[in-house]
């Protein structure tokens, strides 16, 4: 898989891992990578099967598997800890990084993730995969915006965001792919898991998210042994990108001393 170290050289620096969702792209980090990159170690990579990582997905695929990559990944660069974040999918990840090999997360950071997906969820990706399979890469991509950001960032972002659909279209991984990406999402299901997962864990949500409500998070947060909660007023599914100051400064306190979360304006803790 394509993957860079980015921040902090030193040996002795922490690492990060970040993992991103159904886009698999690492490139989706940019907005937190100078945030980040002053105190750690920054791994980003491109899952397989997306960016530069390019592999037709087997049958089958699931998130164990896409967990297996990323461990395998930490292997190959003799990396023994990590801190994990993983955005929606890449949330998914990190959950099951931390169920198969909990000894190698220091912390986990989940944004708008879920332990199974809700009807909402499920409703919004039923739509997705009939664009792309019926109307085509263009309607998929167009509409894509739609899931992930509140309408007024919609409009007044309408020039980048084009940008970034042209973008997607000529690097597109292909329907396959997609389809089995989301078919992996769909049917993950660590509910009645969430107790064996020990690793420290802040769960990030956005109360206005409309492909993921935030009541999934809110179950996170309740099930898993050592976790805490932050949610986020506005932001949509793609917090990361729509906030990324009040985002940003919020995951480096977390990393900075995750007993002490510093209440944030316009979030509520």
């Amino acid at each position: 898989m394509h993957y860079e170290l980015q921040g902090c050289q030193s040996p002795d620096a922490p690492t990060i891992l970040l993992s991103s969702g159904l886009g698999g792209a690492g490139s989706f980090w940019a907005p937190q990578l100078d945030a980040l990159a002053r105190t750690h170690r920054v791994l980003i990579y491109d899952h397989l099967g997306t960016g530069q990582s390019p592999a037709a997905l087997p049958a089958g695929y699931r998130i164990e598997d896409m967990a297996r990559e990323a461990l395998a990944l930490l292997d190959r660069l003799e990396i023994d800890q990590v801190d994990v974040m993983g955005h929606a999918l890449g949330g998914l990840v990190g959950l099951q990084m931390a169920l198969m090999a909990p000894a190698r997360l220091n912390r986990l950071i989940v944004i708008n993730a879920w332990s199974c997906l809700d009807v909402q969820s499920a409703r919004c990706f039923h739509v997705r995969r009939a664009l792309l399979r019926d109307s085509g890469v263009e309607a998929y991509l167009h509409a894509q915006p739609l899931f992930l950001y509140p309408a007024d960032w919609l409009s007044n972002h309408h020039t980048q965001l084009l940008a970034e659909e042209a973008h997607a279209l000529a690097h597109f991984p292909g329907k396959d792919n997609v389809m089995a990406r989301i078919e992996a999402l769909s049917v993950f299901d660590i509910d009645a898991r969430l107790g064996d997962i020990v690793t420290p864990t802040l769960v990030i949500a956005s109360r206005d998210d409309l492909l993921v409500p935030y009541m999934r998070s809110q179950r996170l947060a309740e099930g898993l042994p050592n976790a805490r909660q932050v949610m986020f007023d506005y932001g949509g599914h793609g917090l990361t990108v729509t906030v990324p100051d009040a985002f940003n400064t919020l995951i480096t306190q977390y990393l900075a001393d995750d007993t002490a979360l510093i209440p944030l304006t316009g979030v509520a803790s």
